[in-house]
């Protein structure tokens, strides 16, 4: 058999894991860390689960193919719950919009905030679906290795207004603030600022709407369980808390990986699931990496980074949604200064998880789990998270016991938080960004960093600084790219 080895856990080399096995090559699986899932890692403190990482569960198709490849069903593994509704945004007037659910649903709730977006919404919706049709159906899958790819692609991309911004595509088929707000946070779940972001991603609302949102009982944990189970039954072989210090290029292939430990495995294949930036600065010899890819490096915008906070709370909040996206007192001011001025602001916007609302096993009976992701700047903003860390942690404990979680401060447990210096330590997260490269324009399809290395043969990439990006959709389908560059193992 011909042997890959996958560096890195995450669910974009899991995926590509699985697909290499199906394609049967001798597969090994390897992560510097105790536990697969890579940003999916599971948090339990006395009694109290949280997710880490990913919480939002959209396409399970893709999960569903993975299990396929062996002739197995996902619904035999996991048990996906549908939400409703898939994300309630609260205001600071402390209005509230429930959104999900049917189409009518929706198109309820806007009508009671702005009676006269609901045609507008259903339009944005067509134009969705246009952008989806393309940028998803047929693009998200396929490799954008080769400039006239590209060039091809432009007649669509301009049909589609891909060069306006998320946020002006939505302020073109809507008018209330808070809705704008609402329908434009989108890029944020893949790392994106909404007024620089390209409206390509104006497809996630046809996603969801298509195919739904969901929770999976056990929490993104039990996905990952769920498929290193799957990778054990077919014979991959999977090495944890093991770290690549080389990857050794010998007349421009890869063709051996040397450890921390100085032990080392050559392979026929290589498949990284690291950040790419920090995959060809600090694993690679520079002298073997492409004058394209140093280009790349060198102009490379990167996504926000992440303050993730969890705690448990001693009371039941059964009126707190399962999403709850907490919006602050001002949002492009306060992305501008997340985004380009990299300074922390008084002012936040919060991503609230509450998985009790729908599994009680994420807490002691009568108790409830939270994990509260607030955007930052990453570290180029020079912030000093040791000082700053447990203030915003005060902070935002103090404007939820405000708000939707009243008396919080005296029910607050187990609580903990991860900045994005912890993204650099724990995940080598170039300047601890929490998506890797933003998802710009100029940093979409390829422009990206490609799935197979510019210049070195046998190397692939997967993840979210790779094409088509971030996001669980995005990372799975990098492997669907390389699974359709490389050849079934002989």
């Amino acid at each position: 058999m011909k042997r890959a080895l996958v560096i890195g856990g995450g669910f974009g080399g899991i995926a590509a894991a699985l697909r290499l096995r199906a394609k049967n090559y001798q597969v090994t699986l390897i992560d510097r860390s105790s536990m697969l899932g890579g940003r999916g890692q599971v948090f339990i403190r006395n009694g109290y689960k949280h997710d880490a990482g990913p919480t939002v569960i959209t396409a399970p198709f893709l999960l569903e193919e993975l299990f396929q490849l062996f002739n197995e069903k996902l619904s035999d593994h996991i048990k996906l719950v549908p939400l409703k509704p898939w994300y309630r945004f609260y205001f600071t007037d402390k209005t509230t919009f429930d959104y999900g659910g049917t189409l009518e649903e929706t198109l309820a709730e806007i009508a009671k905030i702005s009676p006269n977006d609901v045609y507008g919404y259903q339009r944005l919706l067509k134009h969705s679906q246009k952008i989806f049709n393309i940028a998803f159906i047929q693009l998200s899958s396929v490799p954008f290795n080769h400039f006239f790819k590209m060039l091809a692609l432009v007649p669509k991309l301009i049909a589609l207004k891909s060069h306006e911004t998320v946020w002006n595509m939505v302020c073109r088929y809507l008018k209330n603030e808070k809705l704008r707000q609402a329908f434009s946070i989108q890029p944020l779940l893949v790392g994106g600022n909404p007024f620089s972001t390209t409206s390509i991603y104006g497809l996630i609302h046809y996603l969801e709407r298509a195919y739904g949102v969901f929770f999976a009982m056990g929490g993104t944990g039990a996905i990952v369980n769920a498929l290193s189970d799957l990778m054990k039954r077919n014979g991959i072989e999977i090495l944890l808390n093991k770290t690549v210090k080389k990857i050794v290029i010998e007349n421009n292939t890869a063709k051996k990986v040397i450890f921390a430990d100085g032990t080392s495995h050559e392979m026929d294949v290589i498949v990284s699931n690291a950040d790419p930036t920090y995959l060809y600065e600090n694993m690679i010899d520079r002298h073997d990496v492409a004058i394209s890819t140093k280009l790349k490096i060198k102009a490379a915008h990167y996504s926000m980074g992440l303050f993730v906070l969890y705690f448990g709370s001693t009371k039941k909040y059964d009126d707190v949604a399962h999403h709850t996206i907490w919006l602050g007192k001002t949002y492009k001011e306060l992305l501008h200064r997340i985004f380009d001025q990299k300074i922390l602001s008084d002012d936040f916007s919060l991503y609230l998880h509450r998985p009790t609302a729908t599994d009680e096993s994420f807490a002691p009976e009568g108790c409830d789990s939270f994990y509260v992701l607030c955007p930052v700047p990453n570290l180029l903003g020079n912030i000093n998270w040791k000082d700053e860390g447990e203030l915003l942690k005060n902070r935002i404990i103090e404007a939820l016991d405000k708000t939707i979680l009243p008396d919080l401060k005296q029910h607050v447990v187990e609580d903990f938080y991860m900045s994005p210096a912890d993204f650099k330590e724990n995940y080598l997260s170039t300047h601890g960004a929490g998506f890797s490269i933003a998802p710009i324009f100029r940093q979409s399809a390829w422009f990206r960093f490609h799935n197979q290395s510019e210049k070195i043969k046998n190397l692939y990439l997967v993840g979210a600084g790779t094409h088509p990006g971030a996001g669980l959709p995005g990372v799975l389908c990098s492997a669907k790219v390389i699974d359709s560059m490389l050849p079934e193992a002989s």
